[in-house]
């Protein structure tokens, strides 16, 4: 199934949570967020989680990655301070940029030449802002967040992607998290790299045929990590990891 631009329009997929920043690495393997259902959990689909964490460059090279930038789509370019939650947005299509921190939700906005000062058209700008960085986030971290708070992994079996390659299918639900926790997602882990080569959206855990399949493809390596632009029609753009960025990125306009 592909990806029109009507469900990508509509698509703030909210099912992420703000626990991505940097993590301790005292624990060792790859220990899950605080919050993810690992009673309800497949043994077997938790061990498929930790290996694409390992394929994806290991637990400790995610934790100690605090900076990510992205063009999301042509649509909006993010920079993100994993270690602190500062998150800097950049709204292309109507001139406005957000200057936000997901884990107090608070922050500035700035539509054109003009600060927004209302303190009611600021809040709602930051929920709109709180909704594109998990939404955006997502799309390119989400072979981290496998044993995220709230998921729930399940062991589908195996099968193939659209382009023939044997994968292990995982499912993910969610509860309690996000905005739209009853999404569902089914991700095919390939038999050979243990990469994240497909995910199919369900916009309700209860429906049995997904809104969009799409591929993820041309992994390549940024800092210590791996991340995947190629969402098949659509791709993410200026991916990096750098080793730094200036603070005032964050905080001024």
């Amino acid at each position: 199934m592909k990806l029109n631009s009507n469900i990508l329009a509509a698509l703030i997929l909210i099912t992420g949570t703000v626990v991505l920043g940097c993590f301790s690495t005292k624990e060792a393997g790859n220990p899950p967020a605080p919050g993810f259902n690992a009673a309800g959990s497949d043994p077997h689909a938790i061990a498929i989680a930790d290996e694409v964490m390992e394929a994806m460059g290991g637990r400790q090279a995610w934790d100690e990655t605090c900076y990510l930038t992205w063009n999301f789509f042509g649509r909006r370019k993010h920079y993100w301070n994993k270690c602190t939650g500062d998150v800097r947005i950049e709204s292309l299509p109507d001139s406005t940029t957000y200057l936000l921190n997901i884990h107090s939700r608070k922050g500035r906005a700035k539509i054109g030449a003009a600060e927004v000062k209302e303190p009611a058209t600021l809040d709602s700008l930051m929920e709109k802002a709180m909704a594109y960085w998990i939404n955006d986030s997502y799309w390119l971290v989400m072979p981290y967040k496998l044993k995220d708070s709230g998921v729930t992994l399940k062991y589908i079996g195996e099968g193939k992607t659209e382009q023939g390659a044997d994968a292990d299918i995982l499912q993910l639900t969610f509860e309690s998290v996000g905005v739209t926790p009853d999404n569902k997602y089914h991700v095919w882990v390939d038999k050979n790299s243990r990469l994240v080569r497909q995910w199919a959206f369900f916009r309700n855990y209860e429906n049995q045929n997904p809104d969009f399949i799409t591929p993820w493809d041309d992994y390549q390596r940024y800092g210590k990590i791996l991340l995947s632009g190629n969402r098949g029609q659509r791709s993410l753009t200026e991916i990096d990891a750098p080793a730094d960025l200036p603070e005032s990125l964050f905080t001024e306009f």
